[in-house]
C-alpha cells in the first residue's frame, strides 16, 4: 500500500513541475508559453542572417495592401 502513495506523490510533484514550466496535464504546452520560447531564437536567426529586412519589407508591403 506504501507503494502506490508514494507514486501518487511522485505523480502528483511531477504535474507541479510540468505546470510551473506551462504544461497542461494533458502534456500539451500553452501557446504563450511556446511563443516565448521560440520567439527570441527567432529574432536572433532574423539578425545574424541579414532577415530582418526582409521582415520589415514584407511587413510594409502588407501594411500598403491594407491601406495604411
Amino acid at each position: 500500500m506504501a507503494g502506490i502513495s508514494g507514486r501518487t506523490v511522485v505523480r502528483t510533484q511531477g504535474r507541479r513541475v510540468a505546470s510551473a514550466f506551462g504544461r497542461q496535464p494533458s502534456g500539451t504546452r500553452h501557446p504563450l508559453v511556446a511563443v516565448a520560447m521560440v520567439l527570441p531564437l527567432a529574432v536572433l536567426l532574423a539578425v545574424v542572417f541579414g532577415g530582418w529586412e526582409a521582415v520589415m519589407t514584407q511587413a510594409s508591403s502588407v501594411a500598403g495592401m491594407l491601406g495604411r
